[in-house]
């Protein structure tokens, strides 16, 4: 339950400018809801309706000539949410308006280009919803992390995630890019989680206890992440995601506030409907 209809959630979770404290972010908050989890869900369910109207008008504007088109950006530590994000939301929405694309360790061929190559080529289509589980931003976290590119290159990468989020932005693409975040204590839990029951066993690896132990590295990677690739077209909002029905709940808020914003129109018919109803008319 929302503590005020007129509160709108993306003012609370985006990020402003200025030094990004994470640390002093709470992932275990709710803000701007005031039920449990029961009441978590069922509010996640009574969006429904309107995002996939939402959706489906962003759809038919788009096939009627309007750029329009949607990216939600999902980041955060392994355990953290993005798929489940996925799962919960997109099937609110009407089923031919939205796309998935994944981006885990590159592969030899995406390695033989630059790095936002591939991202390029998992751009939803005009009128489309997309859905990044993970990002251009893995580019500028693992490898850094892993220390397999030096300070310029980083900088180079981050300049360039700059200039192409703007170019989206240019073209019409509203960006939602959300972190979700969790704490270490969670992630220990939802991986032990992984062990301990065996349908969850094909969603563990080994690999990510070397990412564990390197937490604080990653964060301060996110950190500077959240710092410098936030702009006034592709801010960044924090999501607590402690929670997995609040987390849920957030993300779906965020894409109804942004559909709402976009108020998307269905398109006028470019041709006589009066004379195509007369030839259907005995």
């Amino acid at each position: 339950m929302s503590k005020d209809a007129d509160e709108r959630l993306v003012d609370l979770l985006r990020l402003g400018d200025g030094p990004v404290d994470l640390a002093g972010m709470q992932p275990g908050s709710t803000p701007a809801f005031d039920g449990d989890k029961s009441d978590g869900k069922d509010a996640l369910a009574d969006m429904g309706d309107e995002l996939n109207d939402l959706s489906r008008r962003l759809f038919a504007a788009g096939n009627g000539g309007a750029d329009a088109r949607v990216l939600v950006v999902l980041q955060g530590m392994d355990t953290s949410g993005k798929g489940g994000v996925v799962r919960h939301v997109a099937p609110l929405l009407d089923a031919q308006t939205w796309v998935l694309s994944t981006f885990g360790r590159p592969t030899e061929e995406e390695l033989k280009h630059d790095f936002l190559w591939r991202i390029k080529r998992g751009l939803p289509g005009v009128g489309q919803i997309g859905f990044f589980d993970r990002s251009h931003y893995e580019d500028v976290l693992v490898p850094v992390v892993d220390g397999d590119i030096d300070a310029k290159e980083h900088a180079r990468r981050l300049k360039s995630i700059g200039t192409f989020e703007q170019s989206l932005v240019d073209e019409g693409v509203l960006i939602i890019k959300c972190y979700l975040h969790i704490t270490a204590e969670t992630q220990r839990e939802r991986l032990l989680a992984r062990l301990d029951e065996p349908h969850k066993h094909w969603k563990y690896d080994p690999h990510d206890l070397e990412d564990r132990s390197e937490w604080a590295d990653y964060q301060a990677a996110y950190l500077r992440v959240l710092t410098e690739c936030a702009s006034p077209g592709a801010p960044w909002h924090v999501v607590p995601a402690d929670r997995k029905w609040y987390r849920n709940w957030a993300v779906a808020r965020l894409l109804l506030e942004h559909l709402r914003d976009i108020d998307p129109q269905w398109p006028v018919a470019d041709f006589d409907v009066d004379a195509q109803r007369a030839q259907l008319t005995p």
